[in-house]
Protein backbone atom coordinates (compact mmCIF):
# COMPACT_ATOMS: atom_id res chain seq x y z
CA UNK A 1 0.00 0.00 0.00
CA UNK A 2 1.03 3.60 -0.55
CA UNK A 3 -0.26 6.16 1.18
CA UNK A 4 -0.25 10.18 0.20
CA UNK A 5 -0.43 12.55 2.58
CA UNK A 6 -2.10 15.39 1.13
CA UNK A 7 -2.48 19.26 2.21
CA UNK A 8 -1.03 22.72 1.93
CA UNK A 9 1.68 23.72 3.40
CA UNK A 10 2.39 24.14 6.70
CA UNK A 11 -0.10 21.17 7.23
CA UNK A 12 2.31 19.06 9.22
CA UNK A 13 2.35 16.30 5.92
CA UNK A 14 6.48 15.41 6.64
CA UNK A 15 5.85 15.66 10.89
CA UNK A 16 3.11 13.86 10.24
CA UNK A 17 4.41 11.23 7.59
CA UNK A 18 7.69 10.76 9.55
CA UNK A 19 5.44 9.56 12.87
CA UNK A 20 3.57 7.11 11.01
CA UNK A 21 6.46 5.79 9.25
CA UNK A 22 7.56 4.84 12.81
CA UNK A 23 4.39 3.64 13.65
CA UNK A 24 3.45 1.33 10.87
CA UNK A 25 7.31 0.63 9.53
CA UNK A 26 6.39 2.01 5.78
CA UNK A 27 9.04 3.71 4.52
CA UNK A 28 8.73 7.42 4.39
CA UNK A 29 9.17 10.29 1.39
CA UNK A 30 8.75 13.74 0.69
CA UNK A 31 7.91 15.08 -2.61
CA UNK A 32 9.53 17.91 -2.08
CA UNK A 33 12.77 15.79 -2.65
CA UNK A 34 11.90 15.36 -5.54
CA UNK A 35 11.21 19.15 -6.88
CA UNK A 36 13.73 20.52 -9.76
CA UNK A 37 16.16 23.36 -8.57
CA UNK A 38 14.10 25.60 -10.39
CA UNK A 39 11.15 25.10 -8.63
CA UNK A 40 12.46 25.27 -5.39
CA UNK A 41 14.39 28.89 -6.31
CA UNK A 42 11.28 29.86 -7.74
CA UNK A 43 9.05 29.18 -4.20
CA UNK A 44 11.97 30.22 -2.16
CA UNK A 45 11.40 33.46 -3.82
CA UNK A 46 7.80 33.40 -2.89
CA UNK A 47 6.19 32.81 -6.79
CA UNK A 48 3.31 30.30 -7.01
CA UNK A 49 4.24 27.47 -9.17
CA UNK A 50 2.57 27.14 -12.71
CA UNK A 51 0.97 23.63 -13.46
CA UNK A 52 3.40 23.62 -16.51
CA UNK A 53 5.83 23.77 -13.75
CA UNK A 54 4.44 21.07 -11.60
CA UNK A 55 4.11 18.29 -14.64
CA UNK A 56 7.56 16.89 -14.36
CA UNK A 57 7.44 16.60 -10.98
CA UNK A 58 4.23 14.72 -10.87
CA UNK A 59 5.14 12.55 -13.59
CA UNK A 60 8.62 11.96 -11.96
CA UNK A 61 6.76 11.06 -8.82
CA UNK A 62 3.64 9.18 -10.50
CA UNK A 63 6.95 6.86 -12.08
CA UNK A 64 8.08 6.18 -8.37
CA UNK A 65 4.77 5.75 -6.62
CA UNK A 66 3.70 3.28 -9.55
CA UNK A 67 7.20 1.36 -9.74
CA UNK A 68 6.53 0.86 -5.34
CA UNK A 69 2.96 -0.62 -6.45
CA UNK A 70 4.19 -2.90 -8.68
CA UNK A 71 6.65 -4.53 -6.13
CA UNK A 72 4.58 -4.27 -3.34
CA UNK A 73 6.83 -1.49 -1.41
CA UNK A 74 4.75 0.13 1.75
CA UNK A 75 5.11 3.58 2.13
CA UNK A 76 4.09 6.74 3.08
CA UNK A 77 4.58 10.12 1.24
CA UNK A 78 4.33 14.17 1.78
CA UNK A 79 3.02 15.80 -1.36
CA UNK A 80 0.71 18.87 -1.64
CA UNK A 81 -1.21 17.04 -4.23
CA UNK A 82 -3.62 20.46 -4.16
CA UNK A 83 -5.67 19.81 -7.13
CA UNK A 84 -8.04 16.16 -8.33
CA UNK A 85 -6.03 16.45 -11.43
CA UNK A 86 -2.70 15.99 -9.25
CA UNK A 87 -4.07 13.21 -7.36
CA UNK A 88 -5.34 11.69 -10.51
CA UNK A 89 -1.90 11.40 -11.93
CA UNK A 90 -0.28 10.27 -8.99
CA UNK A 91 -2.60 7.75 -8.47
CA UNK A 92 -2.75 6.56 -11.91
CA UNK A 93 -4.28 3.36 -12.45
CA UNK A 94 -3.67 1.75 -8.73
CA UNK A 95 -6.14 3.44 -7.35
CA UNK A 96 -6.68 0.07 -5.49
CA UNK A 97 -2.97 0.55 -3.67
CA UNK A 98 -2.69 4.07 -3.12
CA UNK A 99 -5.00 5.67 -0.22
CA UNK A 100 -4.47 9.59 0.06
CA UNK A 101 -5.44 11.05 3.51
CA UNK A 102 -6.02 14.77 3.67
CA UNK A 103 -4.58 16.88 6.73
CA UNK A 104 -7.26 19.83 7.02
CA UNK A 105 -5.66 22.06 8.81
CA UNK A 106 -7.36 25.44 10.00
CA UNK A 107 -5.98 28.35 8.32
CA UNK A 108 -4.74 29.86 11.83
CA UNK A 109 -3.05 26.85 12.68
CA UNK A 110 -1.31 26.92 8.86
CA UNK A 111 -0.05 30.97 9.51
CA UNK A 112 1.56 29.22 13.45
CA UNK A 113 3.08 26.21 11.67
CA UNK A 114 4.38 28.04 8.51
CA UNK A 115 6.03 30.92 10.75
CA UNK A 116 7.68 28.15 13.36
CA UNK A 117 8.94 26.13 10.40
CA UNK A 118 12.65 26.45 9.99
CA UNK A 119 14.84 25.04 7.17
CA UNK A 120 12.41 25.34 4.60
CA UNK A 121 12.36 26.81 0.96
CA UNK A 122 8.33 27.05 0.71
CA UNK A 123 8.21 30.81 0.92
CA UNK A 124 5.34 31.07 3.64
CA UNK A 125 3.73 34.24 1.22
CA UNK A 126 2.80 31.29 -1.09
CA UNK A 127 0.45 30.14 1.50
CA UNK A 128 -2.69 31.98 0.47
CA UNK A 129 -1.96 30.63 -3.28
CA UNK A 130 -1.65 27.45 -1.89
CA UNK A 131 -5.41 27.55 0.16
CA UNK A 132 -6.83 29.34 -3.30
CA UNK A 133 -5.49 25.91 -5.61
CA UNK A 134 -6.81 23.49 -3.44
CA UNK A 135 -9.21 21.71 -4.60
CA UNK A 136 -10.01 19.35 -1.42
CA UNK A 137 -11.20 15.80 -1.79
CA UNK A 138 -14.30 14.47 -0.89
CA UNK A 139 -14.60 11.65 1.86
CA UNK A 140 -14.59 9.15 -1.01
CA UNK A 141 -11.37 10.35 -2.54
CA UNK A 142 -9.21 10.58 0.60
CA UNK A 143 -9.59 10.01 4.65
CA UNK A 144 -9.94 13.37 5.84
CA UNK A 145 -8.06 14.30 9.00
CA UNK A 146 -9.37 17.44 10.22
CA UNK A 147 -6.80 19.43 12.72
CA UNK A 148 -8.34 22.42 14.64
CA UNK A 149 -6.26 22.34 17.23
CA UNK A 150 -2.60 22.43 18.08
CA UNK A 151 -1.68 18.27 18.26
CA UNK A 152 1.18 16.41 18.22
CA UNK A 153 2.48 14.44 14.38
CA UNK A 154 2.49 11.30 16.68
CA UNK A 155 -1.23 12.05 17.93
CA UNK A 156 -2.80 12.38 14.46
CA UNK A 157 -0.15 9.79 13.01
CA UNK A 158 -1.77 7.20 15.85
CA UNK A 159 -5.69 8.58 14.18
CA UNK A 160 -4.47 8.24 10.92
CA UNK A 161 -3.23 4.84 11.75
CA UNK A 162 -6.37 3.95 13.64
CA UNK A 163 -8.68 5.29 10.70
CA UNK A 164 -6.16 2.61 8.12
CA UNK A 165 -7.37 -0.21 9.93
CA UNK A 166 -10.57 0.45 9.48
CA UNK A 167 -11.25 0.96 5.84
Amino acid sequence: MVIILIGVSGSGKTSIGRALSVLTGYSFLDADDYHSPENIAKMSRGEQLTDADRLPWLSALSQVIASQVQQGEQTIWACSALKKAYRSQLAQANLSSIHFVYIKVAPELLEMQIEQRQGHFMSPKLLLSQLATLEEPTADEATIIPVQTETSPQIIALYIQNKLEHL
